[in-house]
């Protein structure tokens, strides 16, 4: 097996997860990058293993996420520690009893976070309504 540390990391393969995890289309991720960009450059961008570092930028500027994320995500390094953390011998649960997170708790901060990526996106559709109209009537 080769070691980790020899694999590169594909850059627009994380490029294209994080979008999709926002569920933000190429055409629309293109849209906001500006007049240069367009949905087939977004695509050509997600199949190259190394991005330019200007590129890597903007996207992460207009994802709102560290440009750390696409050049240092390893998905199959983040699923052997996934599965490396769980014991194998049980159905997938494993008994903490020094856990001192409340169920509820957490499902209600979930619950905020996704109201808030809710507001934050419905702000960000008006804000591209808005400059479409604008665009549409010069």
């Amino acid at each position: 097996m080769a070691n980790t540390n020899d694999r590169k990391i594909h850059q627009g393969r994380n490029i294209k997860r994080f979008r999709e995890m926002l569920g933000i289309k190429q055409e629309v991720l293109a849209f906001q990058l500006g007049d240069e960009w367009s949905q087939k450059k977004i695509s050509l961008l997600e199949q190259k293993e190394e991005v330019e570092a200007s590129h890597l930028s903007q996207i992460a500027e207009v994802l709102k996420l560290p440009v750390e994320a696409f050049q240092n995500f390893d998905e199959e390094q983040a699923v052997n520690i996934i599965s490396n953390t769980f014991n194998h011998g049980s159905v997938g649960y494993q008994k903490n009893e020094n856990c001192n997170i409340h169920p509820v708790d957490k499902i209600i901060q979930l619950h905020e976070e996704k109201i808030a990526l809710y507001e934050r996106m419905l702000k960000e559709k008006d804000e591209m309504m808005g400059r479409l109209e604008r665009l549409i009537n010069k």
